[in-house]
């Protein structure tokens, strides 16, 4: 019996061992063959960390190299509170004031908290972002704080384990990310803002996975977000259990390529001048905005674009969103009496009219398709050059008609008007024109006028620019090139001729035209030069507002080019709605002239005109200077 008994313990003993290494070798096969798959990615994802290695984001530079926009390499410090235990009070006290952060936020991010993850496993974060875009000379700063950290008790008396605790907490419970990051920095303020914009964070994908890092959200930065970026890096290797790497072990060393850097033709320098004349305008007149554009005729380069209220890009907590709104591309408006070189020009290239031929002005009131249009002033007869020089309605209403429909349509998008004009800059309104099947009777007289299209500050200018330019339209020019980080050039831009929209001929005869405005008996006289002729064209044109027109508020601008006969510099000035004198002749016209004085001396352009020693250039007030009769059938406009 006892042997019967001690055969079944064996024997029980024995299924007992076979079942174990039955067991034992079913779990091997799970782990090394069933399992194997996802337990060496989870291995792996214990050790092996990919580190992306951002590339410097290009500069932005004016065409003499003058910084714009440039990037400096940051850090993001974060915090283990797990390391931390209960130390958050001491640590608050350190780096608050460094990270200039609100104490009780900080000690928040300090806190240890728990989650469950998606393996359904409890974990604590050991990974606590406290602020992006730390210097490195801040972060310098929050190190030495650790590094002076006291905690009430004296660490030499105290167990290893408790010593080697607090030389963590110093050196490894305040953290960098090491993933680099960048600031970006506009040194010279608000100085070009509109056209330069500013970046933020995005979301973008990497091999799958979302990740944040920085773009352009308005301006060049945003156009040419793909070109400043660059390419990014990564680092493949292996870290120990504190998370440090083991460069022995590191697979994969793949070097970021660094951005473009833009190079604008902007010149600061010019862009400066504008922007303090337009700070000048601003103050003396009021109005809700004021923009400047200066090109160069022949080429289409523009050296200054201005917007005022501005924004510092550096800080955009202080301003509003239309603050940052570039005006000169976004906003269409009826420009007003600008637009009669439009008509002028192209009846001139047609032959339709010569700069003698006299045209009845109807003594100030012309009744056309049912509506009585109007002139500031009752004129009798002018001839199409006092057409210009008076800034006629009535005028350049009888030039249109002369020119019909069909053909001043096709000048009106011959010379851009409708279209974009291409700038590198996100946002451009292409404007409005209406085919001439939508026009209404009165269109033929209205559009000559500048009302019934809408056109952007932008298009405006470059048709003057035209004129300026021997009727050759240009492409406006915003890039001079791009180059590598040694300043290398890897793309040059050039000049980029559109079409022919007049001759040469008429053009030659619309800058006689438009000498006269700023001479005896012009609409802007404020406008002329001592040392240069000067060529331009006023513009008040009354607002519109949910299709009406108001009364006292206007649209007043300026644009004009000099040398006259051998043009370097176009510019256009527009004030919306300045309080008080509101006619372009007394408010933009003045302002033109100072950026005109201030862009010639820095440019050293040479003077076509030489007047009488002692003696100054004799204008009379023209015709904004005078009372104006407004018509309920139409705005004010010269």
């Amino acid at each position: 019996m006892a042997k019967r008994a001690q055969l079944i313990r064996v024997l029980a003993l024995t299924g007992a061992l076979c079942a174990f290494f039955v067991v034992l070798g079913y779990r091997l096969v799970s782990l090394q063959v069933l399992q194997h798959e996802d337990l060496g990615k989870l291995a792996r994802s214990n050790t092996q960390r990919e580190f992306l290695r951002e590339p410097h984001r290009g500069d932005i530079v004016d065409v003499k190299g003058n910084a714009l926009a440039t990037s400096v390499f940051v850090k993001t410090v974060c915090a283990d509170p797990v390391l931390i235990g209960n130390r958050q009070n001491e640590i608050t006290r350190a780096i608050a004031p460094v990270l200039q952060l609100d104490p009780g936020e900080l000690f928040q991010r300090l806190q240890l908290t728990t989650r469950t993850n998606a393996e359904g496993r409890l974990t604590t974060n050991r990974y606590s972002v406290l602020k992006r875009k730390v210097s490195a000379e801040s972060w310098a700063k929050v190190q030495q704080a650790m590094s002076n950290l006291t905690f009430n008790v004296d660490e030499k008396l105290l167990p290893k384990k408790e010593r080697t605790f607090y030389k963590d907490l110093r050196e490894k419970a305040v953290f960098a990310d090491s993933r680099d990051d960048q600031l970006r920095v506009y040194p010279n303020s608000n100085l070009l803002a509109h056209v330069l914009g500013y970046v933020g964070m995005a979301e973008a994908e990497y091999n799958g996975a979302r990740i944040i890092e920085t773009a352009g959200m308005d301006g060049i930065e945003k156009s040419l977000n793909s070109k400043l970026a660059g390419v990014r890096g990564w680092r493949e290797t292996e870290t120990d259990s504190r998370k440090r790497e083991v460069v022995w072990l590191r697979e994969q060393d793949v070097a970021p390529r660094d951005g473009c850097n833009v190079v604008l033709t902007i010149d600061s320098v010019i862009q400066s001048i504008v922007e303090k004349a337009l700070w000048a305008g601003m103050e003396k007149h009021k109005p809700i905005s004021i923009t400047c554009i200066v090109t160069r005729p022949r080429t289409g380069e523009i050296l200054a674009m201005a917007t005022l209220p501005t924004y510092d890009p550096n800080d955009l907590s202080g301003s509003i969103p239309d603050h940052r709104r570039n005006r000169v591309i976004t906003d269409m408006v009826e420009p007003g009496s600008t637009f009669k070189i439009v008509v002028v020009s192209g009846a001139l290239d047609r032959k339709k009219v010569k700069l003698t031929d006299r045209i009845f002005c109807e003594n100030g009131a012309f009744p056309f398709a049912g509506r009585v249009l109007h002139d500031h002033d009752p004129y009798g007869s002018l001839s199409v050059e006092e057409i210009v020089t008076k800034s006629s309605n009535i005028g350049a209403a009888k030039i249109g008609i002369q020119l019909g429909g069909g053909e001043l349509h096709g000048y009106i998008k011959d010379f851009g008007f409708g279209t974009r004009t291409g700038i590198p800059l996100t946002g451009e309104h292409p404007g409005l024109v209406y085919p001439t099947n939508k026009w209404s009777k009165v269109s033929i007289a209205q559009i000559p006028m500048g009302h019934g299209l809408c056109a952007t500050r932008l298009q405006m200018v470059m048709a003057m620019s035209a004129i300026a330019n021997k009727g050759k339209l240009m492409r406006p020019m915003l890039l001079d090139r791009l180059t590598d980080e040694d300043g290398h050039t890897l793309v040059k831009y050039g000049p980029q001729s559109v079409r022919q929209v007049i001759s040469e001929d008429a053009c030659r005869k619309m800058v006689q035209a438009l000498k006269t405005v700023v001479g005896k008996g012009g609409t802007a006289p404020g406008a002329a030069l001592e040392h240069y002729t000067v060529a331009g064209k006023t513009g008040t044109a009354q607002k519109v507002e949910n299709g009406a027109y108001v009364s006292g508020k206007y649209i007043s601008s300026f644009i004009g080019f000099f040398p006259a006969d051998n043009p370097e510099l176009c510019i256009s000035v527009v004030l919306d709605e300045p309080k008080g004198l509101h006619y372009g002749g007394q408010t933009a016209a003045p302002v033109f002239k100072q950026i005109a004085e201030g862009a010639a001396s820095y440019l050293n352009i040479r003077p076509d005109r030489v007047e009488e020693p002692g003696r100054l250039p004799m204008f009379e007030a023209g015709a904004e200077g005078r009372p104006v009769r407004t018509a309920s059938a139409r705005p004010q406009n010269n």
